[in-house]
């Protein structure tokens, strides 16, 4: 896998380095359902050939509550067109208490939406790429195609159970360029943060003191002959998804753990475990 250059390693955290090891497990655990694209590279070495910027979305997700959309702009800044792009989505929230089946992301392709199975890193952060088909086959999307100079804005919608509780969640996305059984990461976002807040509790009915079948009203204290109303139905939640499959993940963000203080020690430690994380799922697959 080609690691990114100093300059670029400047922009991207750990955490994210971690996340794109743990993509690189997912990409290279199904089959390639297309051929392999030629490698997207510019005429900067320090920097990423495609810039990624994440926009649009709600400041606050209600837990079982609706969809909210936001986008992912893909730019390339190269003469060549790039394909095979996989965007890597990691979600980090300040409790650490977010589970795999509680955010529901898909993304749209073709006018379809595709959904992402999210894993769990050792730093318990959730690492969902951009993989499957629209009906959750793995391995089936074959990645974005980015013309030379242009920006393929993608379609992306995010809901959480009703089960999750309230927090604050940071969202990130790293791109991977597939090529068979390897890879390349060639892009980083920025930050997109929002609140999670708790499924309204349903509020309890005013005491009143029905009228009786002649118009009278009951007297106080007293429980009218009528039969009891029914209770109101619960409002639907969204269930868990299934995350599927073997988690490669934990294993992959093992290698993030790097405990450095300088810059200069963590770029090279970073560098160090995307390419060691690459190695050891490439002898995993021969065995």
């Amino acid at each position: 896998m080609r690691v990114p250059t100093p300059d670029a390693l400047r922009r991207a955290t750990t955490a994210t380095a971690a996340a794109v090891v743990a993509a690189a497990a997912a990409l290279l655990a199904v089959p390639a359902h297309a051929e392999d694209g030629a490698p997207c590279t510019g005429s900067d070495a320090a920097a990423f050939p495609l810039t990624t910027r994440l926009h649009g979305g709600p400041d606050s997700y209600r837990a079982g509550g609706g969809y909210g959309t936001w986008y992912l702009d893909l730019t390339n800044t190269t003469d060549r067109a790039c394909a095979g792009i996989h965007p890597v989505v990691v979600l980090v929230d300040s409790g650490r208490a977010l589970r795999p089946g509680q955010p529901h992301l898909d993304f749209f392709a073709d006018g379809r939406p595709h959904p992402v199975r999210f894993e769990t890193t050792d730093e318990d952060e959730l690492v969902g790429a951009f993989t499957d088909g629209p009906d959750g086959e793995p391995g089936a999307f074959a990645g974005f195609t980015v013309a030379p100079r242009e920006t393929l804005t993608v379609e992306v919608r995010l809901a959480l159970t009703s089960d999750t509780a309230p927090d604050d969640i940071t969202a990130n996305a790293a791109l991977v360029q597939r090529h068979g059984d390897d890879g390349d990461w060639i892009g980083q976002s920025n930050d997109y943060r929002f609140a999670v807040e708790g499924e309204p509790r349903a509020s309890a009915a005013p005491e009143t003191e029905p009228p009786t079948e002649s118009g009278a009203t009951t007297a106080p204290g007293t429980i009218p002959a009528t039969s009891p109303s029914p209770s109101p139905s619960p409002s639907p939640a969204l269930s868990p998804r299934s995350t599927g499959g073997p988690s490669l993940a934990d294993e992959a963000a093992e290698l993030a753990r790097s405990g450095l203080g300088s810059t200069s020690a963590l770029l090279a430690a970073t560098a160090c475990f995307v390419a060691a994380g690459i190695a050891l799922l490439l002898a995993r697959r021969r065995n």
